[in-house]
């Protein structure tokens, strides 16, 4: 019997010796890990992958491209879907394209240049991220700016029916600017603001103003690890009824909009959209988008982006 309690409080001081050393320091690492909590709290965290590429449909996302990569973007819109099966099957039997590149100087800046069908276009711009979404500021922001020529000979018939006549080479010009703004609201969902300046250094009619404001609204929603819904609204700010009362003709212009499909395979991200906009720059779809989509005038068309190293020491991240 002796043995038997012997044993037994062996064991209870043993338990009592065990909770003196333990609780202590259980409760000492539990007020360890608050307090560390608390200061990586301090720490900024950035947001990543608010976007899933440098593009959403036709317009710019506030993603860039990381340092010393190139980003090759083929770009390709078909006829209209209401063109009809024998004339035209559905559009497939015509398409404008744009080819272009996009280089990050930094992480947060890239420069760009392309070449649309469309008005055999040239165009150039910049981007730069100024802000970034983090624990601490609920947005990404990042300003844009581009140019573009239009090498048309004087005298082309333009897609809203008129015609355009150049007296030199600055008339061929055209600028826009705008402030992209982001927010990642969780892993799925991500939406976006584009207040957008357009200027024209020729317009086809005087009722129509050289300078264009525009507001701009996308999101994206994430499906799955690789498949993401897209869409896009651009709102110009015109007054159509100058140019009725000018030329006695329906103003040619509308809003564009978009919806698609991304599929992210590698390095390659796949975008598959219907618009109502065959332009691929911001000049063409939110100044002079002439389809409708109560009309049918709805353009299928696809992105391929491939994303190329330059950077040998450092890994593809996430933006």
């Amino acid at each position: 019997m002796s043995q038997i309690l012997r044993k037994v409080l062996l064991v209870i001081g043993l338990t009592s010796l065990i909770s003196m050393i333990w609780v202590p320091d259980a409760i000492a690492q539990d007020d360890l890990l608050q307090m560390l909590n608390q200061e990586q709290s301090k720490e900024t965290t950035y947001t990543l992958a608010t976007f899933k590429a440098s593009r959403l449909i036709n317009g710019q996302t506030i993603e860039t491209v990381s340092k010393n990569h190139l980003n090759f973007w083929i770009s390709h819109r078909f006829g209209a879907v209401n063109s009809g099966f024998l004339a035209n099957f559905f559009g497939l039997d015509e398409a404008k394209i744009r080819l272009g590149l996009e280089y990050g100087l930094t992480d947060n800046w890239l420069i760009g240049a392309g070449r649309s069908s469309l008005e055999k276009t040239y165009d150039m711009y910049t981007k730069y991220k100024v802000l970034r979404q983090s624990n601490k500021f609920p947005v990404t922001v990042t300003g844009l700016g581009g140019w573009a020529i239009n090498t048309m000979e004087t005298g082309y018939g333009m897609e809203s029916g008129a015609e355009m006549r150049f007296n030199d080479n600055l008339e061929r010009y055209s600028y826009w600017g705008q402030v992209l703004i982001a927010r990642k609201l969780n892993e799925k969902l991500s939406l976006q603001v584009m207040p957008t300046f357009l200027h024209f250094n020729k317009v086809e009619d005087p009722s129509i103003p050289n300078d264009l404001l525009a507001l701009g609204l996308a999101g994206r929603y994430k499906l799955t690890k690789r498949f993401a819904l897209s869409g896009e609204y651009y709102h110009a700010f015109t007054d159509p009824g100058a140019y009725e009362a000018s030329t006695g003709k329906t103003y040619p212009y509308h809003d564009a909009i978009s919806i698609g499909v991304d599929i992210e395979t590698g390095g390659h991200v796949f975008q598959l959209h219907f618009t109502n906009s065959r332009g691929m720059i911001e000049k063409h779809f939110i100044g002079q988008t002439t389809g409708a989509w109560q009309d049918g005038d709805i353009y299928y068309g696809f992105n391929i982006a491939r994303t190329f190293s330059f950077d040998k020491g450092a890994k593809h991240k996430d933006k």
